[in-house]
């Protein structure tokens, strides 16, 4: 594999977003039921009580609202929850619901008991949203046909249905649709020992022989994501199948993550490259989040969304009114000394709930 190939992967293979190109693998390695869904305990006691309870019933589900950072399964929770009810499932997006025409059209082909699933629910365009707070208290759109002053409103029933919506941003959520979810449920990060289970569930799919000490290395690495575990296991086999017999054991994990570039703490090039700017070129902060981007030559959406969460938990970086600042232990990470003012405050554990 060329430098330049090792390079680009560095720079994108720890974003918690899922890449385009990985779209058929992830529906490969998806859990199909509850009971292969790994990590999460609490959720789903609560999502099964209330699937359960739906089901003997004879109604559908609550409407449910899943919450939390990407990657750690919003998605598989949906289909999961159609798989569960033994319905079919309908698949769309926040900024893909531009119009209010778009979402009554899904609608009205719903069939009873259907579960519609939107991702990145709290970028539903504001119309849409309007009229899919009477389709879940309801089941009813009033649809507008006309223009002007003779324009009517028409009342059209739709099935009752249940809807599942995921949010990375819960809190932009407006007040009305939030409070029509029956369920919410807030997904958290893995510990290293859950997202072992998952590397040994995903290599067994791919027919990779992973060892022990090689999953816990790659674990150890993942951020507390499990599409990021997913994705360094794929390129950890790549390296294995390459440069060794195949086996994916502690020595072939640390040098194929060694490869690209991504460090025993979960960090990788842009992440270090964000910390070596903010202490070698400004000091160690405040300095603004724009700045820093320029400074390291990526857009700032891509330092907020990408790097800055992770090195916050981390207790790298923290985020003051005034700038982002460096904190001992990003110095201490970088091999430099910290000055005395540098804020000592670390994340008391990665993986707290």
């Amino acid at each position: 594999m060329s430098d330049d190939l090792a390079g680009e992967w560095a720079e994108t293979q720890l974003s918690p977003l899922a890449e385009p190109a990985e779209r058929d693998d992830e529906s490969t390695l998806r859990p199909r039921d509850l009971h292969e869904f790994v990590g999460q305990p609490r959720v789903r006691e609560q999502l099964q009580l209330v699937l359960q309870g739906a089901t003997r019933r004879g109604a559908p589900p609550d409407h449910v609202l899943l919450s939390g950072p990407p990657g750690l399964g919003k998605t598989s929770l949906a289909m999961i929850i159609a798989a569960e009810l033994g319905r079919p499932i309908r698949i769309t997006s926040g900024p893909a619901l531009e119009r209010a025409g778009d979402l009554a059209a899904m609608l009205s082909n719903l069939a009873e008991g259907e579960v519609m699933f939107i991702d990145e629910i709290h970028r539903i365009a504001r119309p849409a949203e309007e009229m899919l707070y009477l389709a879940m208290e309801d089941f009813r759109v009033d649809v507008v046909v006309g223009k002007g002053p003779g324009a009517t409103s028409i009342p059209l029933e739709i099935a009752p249905f249940t809807l599942v919506g995921a949010t990375t941003r819960s809190g932009t959520l407006t007040g009305p649709l939030r409070d029509r979810f029956g369920f919410t449920a807030h997904m958290e990060f893995y510990t290293p020992e859950e997202l072992e289970q998952v590397l040994r569930r995903s290599a067994r799919i791919l027919g990779i022989e992973l060892r022990d000490d090689g999953a816990a290395e790659i674990a150890s690495r993942s951020r507390g994501t499990p599409r990021i575990a997913n994705r360094l296991l794929r390129r950890v086999r790549d390296y294995a199948e390459v440069r060794a017999d195949g086996r994916v054991d502690l020595a072939v994990a640390q040098a194929a993550l060694a490869v690209y570039d991504v460090d025993d703490l979960g960090l990788d090039r842009l992440d270090r490259a964000v910390l070596s700017a903010l202490v070698r070129s400004f000091g160690g902060g405040p300095v603004g989040v724009a700045t820093l981007a320029v400074a390291v030559g990526e857009e700032p959406t891509t330092v907020e969304e990408v790097c800055e969460p992770y090195l916050v938990r981390a207790g790298m970086l923290a985020r003051t009114p005034r700038g982002r600042v460096a904190t001992a232990l990003a110095w201490s990470h970088l091999g430099l000394t910290a000055p005395a003012d540098a804020p000592g405050w670390t994340a008391p554990t990665l993986f707290d709930e």
